[in-house]
Formats: structure tokens, sequence, C-alpha cells
């Protein structure tokens, strides 16, 4: 019954991840990045910005009632000395077992401190969040904390809708999307090569990197 369950909470979670079209995804996360912008106690910081190296940004679902499973999709976007990459298309999932009931939608933003963050990100492959690179709940609000030297590799922002307890990006392993990047720019494409800004940004991405501002 468990193994039953999980396998169909999963593959409800594959159908909504697979329908979500790609630049549906790319316009999801500027609005996220927006509407962290517009929460004056909880913004990330400008200066945390200005010194990123990248960004990854994605929504993650949680569900279930005694089992539990998560999915989630987004897109991770580095700093070149051209302005802002193309976006990388990155996703997420697992399941759980407690005692937990509910459903919750949960914006992360997960800000690159440094070239290793980047590259970590740039190997088309899994990342996971604590081990590849370590992470830390990102300083909030514009204030002077936003001037702080980063302590890890990774800042990480979270915005919850709804109810469930004990979401976290520790231990979480998100995978670079290849048949997504090969969807959104036509053609077959490294993660390495969007990132490093070598792959141009097609003009859909405009939003988001207008979103990330200089």
């Amino acid at each position: 019954m468990k193994k039953l369950f999980f396998v169909l909470a999963m593959s409800s979670l594959a159908v909504v991840v697979a329908d979500a079209a790609e630049q549906d995804t790319v316009n999801r996360c500027a609005a996220i990045i927006s509407q962290f912008q517009q929460m004056p106690e909880k913004a990330i910081p400008r200066d945390v910005l200005r010194r990123a190296k990248g960004l990854a940004i994605m929504s993650v679902v949680k569900a279930g009632f005694i089992f539990s499973a998560k999915g989630g999709q987004g897109v991770v976007i580095a700093r070149t000395p051209r302005g802002w990459s193309g976006p990388s298309f990155i996703a997420t999932g697992g399941g759980g077992w407690g005692l937990q009931a509910g459903a919750q939608v949960t914006d992360f933003v997960m800000v690159l401190n440094n070239d290793a963050a980047v590259r970590a990100f740039s190997r088309g492959g899994n990342v996971t969040i604590g081990v590849d690179v370590s992470a830390a709940a990102g300083p909030v609000g514009r204030t002077a904390a936003g001037a702080v030297m980063p302590t890890a590799a990774v800042y990480t922002y979270s915005r919850s809708k709804g109810l469930f307890v004990g979401v976290s990006l520790e231990g979480a392993v998100i995978g670079t999307q290849r048949q997504s990047n090969f969807n959104y720019y036509g053609g077959p494409v490294r993660a390495d090569s969007i990132l490093s800004g070598v792959t141009k940004a097609p003009p859909g991405a405009a939003p988001l990197r207008r979103a990330l501002g200089p």
C-alpha cells in the first residue's frame, strides 16, 4: 500500500511538471523574483543580488497524507561578462514517510555566491544541497544585513503557500533537465554552455533577465 501510494503521488507530480511548458517556467521564475522583491521585510537585499554569481529559482509542490511526495521545476541563471546568461532548466523530486498531511507550494530562490556554486550547476548532472554546495538561510530586508560577506556557497530563500510542516532544501537533489534545455534552445545544448553565455539567451528569457537587474 505504501509503495502504491508513493508511485501514484509521484506520477501525479510528474504530470504537473511535464505539463509546464519551458516558457511558462521561465515566466514563473521571473514572477517569483519580482514577488520576493515586493516583500520589504523579507526581500533579498540588493547587495546580495549585486554580488551573486548566479541564481537558481524554482517552485516545489509537496503533498501527501501519511506518505508524501514532492516535485518542482525551475531554472538556474548565471552572471557573465555580458550580463545574465540564458536559463538552464532544473528539477527536483522525492518522497517521504511520517506523520504529515497537507499540501504546499513553496517558491525557492537560491543565490549562488561563488563560481564553485555555478560550476556545480554547470556540470549537467545532479547537485545535492548541503553536500555539493554549502547552504545557509540568506539575510533578508533592505538593511545592513545585505552587506555581510557570504558565509555559504548558496543562500536560500523561500516563500510558501498552503500548509505543510518541515519543508527544507537541505539534502535536496536538483538535476539538470536536458530535454527541457533541448526544447527551449531548439537543439542539444550543455548546461555549461548556457551558463557561461556561450549559448545565446532566447528572446523569451528577457523578462527574467530584466527582473534580476544588472
